[in-house]
């Protein structure tokens, strides 16, 4: 008879579970195949990673264009406004990353968090009277997508909805949908400097709405909600009872005439996860820091959404903790001049773009406030070859060298009327004449050049009606 070792450990912290070690003679046992089994591979995508849609990626990979080889290519497509080497970030911002790592004191892991006291640094720098914060209330993050991403994960369910704005930021819809998570648009006037169309975005909430996304200032439509405007849409989450993940990465990024107020200051009621992150005001995207603050008045989060949001945190262990040493000194000792030039070099660009492409019959941009994006509307009844956005922007490819991303990828509905629950109307103004493509403002070396250089090149692509 073969002799037989058997060993058994118990987890006492698990006393239901046994760790069972069998040994035959130093041969492991041979166990049973599983009944009515068949072996063989069948390895296959997950569910969720087949809902995870990227439409920019759908979209611009799709457009089989190549730019003309006569002109020099001109991208304004591109959201990094570190690519073109014109928008470095300040001095002061460098020498905090550089006395991180030579002090050695942030090689390790950190909580999943972030350490507590660069959570107090961001805590103290956001902190005012109207909307107070404390450490406790900062989560930091691998940059603001993943801000957003806990945001949503922590406040809907599969089956649930959130309201999107439209045009918006694309990521949305993309991590909402791989979570299994319904959106629902809420449209943005541009005849009002895309401001929410606040009765339509109301009929959207019912018993499954977990979330109303704020983004302000708004990417992809360079615009700034006054406080008037947050007032309303605060008294609509209010009136509902719906929690706002509010998309605060371009904070502070306003040109001189607006002036930009974070939503948590005006809020008495309603709870805010604000998001937020170092990539767009000082211009490190590549750093990967963002932050959720979170703003609860009224203690209507109370502790399970603190505790869900720390224990979504520990799946990748907290962002860089290099760039969290850093934090104090960016937030203490980055120059106003940088925040001052980065503005006016936005700002100025956004001049120039305006004033080209007003120019052009057909093209009607709308002026924008801040951020770094700028929208551009194409009446369609001077453009009958087109069907579509990205029609209009593959010719503009393919003849003159720019490259634009069509508000497709922004989630407007080209060449169709939006209609909303009662069977209205709801976005009249961009009916089948009016369609979108969109812009950054920083592209090229020499900006003035670049975007005059683009405004002249729109003026004379052969199908544009004065070109005719």
């Amino acid at each position: 008879m073969d002799s037989c070792l058997i060993q058994v450990n118990s987890n006492t912290a698990l006393s239901s579970v046994l760790d069972v070690h069998v040994n035959l003679n130093g041969k492991s046992p041979s166990l049973p195949k599983g009944k009515g089994r068949k072996p063989h591979w069948a390895v296959r995508a997950s569910e969720m990673s087949r809902r995870t849609f990227n439409p920019i990626r759908a979209i611009v990979d799709a457009m089989k264009v190549e730019p003309n080889p006569r002109k020099a290519l001109i991208s304004l497509s591109i959201g990094d406004p570190t690519v073109f080497g014109n928008l470095p970030t300040d001095d002061e911002v460098t020498r905090a990353m550089k006395e991180a790592l030579d002090s050695g004191k942030y090689n390790g892991y950190a909580p999943s968090v972030g350490y507590l006291s660069c959570r107090e640094v961001v805590a103290s720098y956001y902190n005012c009277p109207e909307a107070p914060l404390k450490a406790q209330d900062v989560i930091l993050t691998s940059g603001c997508s993943q801000a957003i991403e806990l945001a949503l994960a922590v406040l809907a369910n599969p089956g649930q909805n959130i309201l999107v704005p439209r045009p918006g930021f694309s990521l949305y819809k993309t991590l909402a949908h791989s979570m299994g998570i319904e959106v629902k648009f809420y449209n943005l006037l541009p005849e009002k400097s895309w401001e929410i169309d606040l009765k339509q975005m109301e009929s959207l909430v019912d018993n499954r709405t977990a979330c109303l996304i704020v983004n302000n200032p708004s990417n992809p439509c360079g615009s700034v909600f006054s406080r008037s405007h947050l007032q309303k849409i605060l008294a609509v989450a209010s009136r509902q009872c719906v929690p706002i993940l509010a998309d605060e990465i371009y904070a502070e990024m306003v040109f001189e005439d607006c002036k930009y107020e974070s939503l948590a200051k005006l809020s008495t009621n309603v709870p805010i996860l604000s998001c937020g992150g170092l990539a767009k005001r000082w211009l490190v995207p590549g750093w990967r820091m963002g932050w959720i603050l979170i703003h609860d008045r009224r203690d209507i989060f109370g502790e399970e959404i603190r505790e869900g949001l720390l224990r979504l945190s520990q799946r990748i262990l907290g962002p860089c903790t290099a760039v969290q040493g850093a934090l104090g000194h960016i937030f203490h000792h980055t120059s106003p001049e940088f925040y001052h030039n980065t503005l006016s070099f936005l700002k100025s660009n956004a001049a120039l773009c305006y004033a080209a492409l007003s120019t052009v019959c057909g093209l009607k941009p709308v002026r924008p406030q801040g951020a770094m994006y700028l929208m551009v509307g194409i009446e369609m009844e001077h453009f009958p070859e087109f069907e579509n956005d990205v029609e209009f922007t593959e010719r503009l490819i393919a003849e003159q060298s720019v490259f634009c991303l069509p508000a497709t990828v922004s989630l407007l509905l080209h060449g169709r009327t939006v209609s909303s629950p009662d069977g209205n109307s709801a976005w009249p103004q961009l009916s089948s004449q009016l369609i979108f493509f969109s812009l950054v403002l920083f592209a090229g070396s020499d900006p003035r050049s670049t975007f005059l250089e683009a405004g002249m090149r729109g003026a004379t692509v052969s199908f544009w009606p004065n070109a005719r």
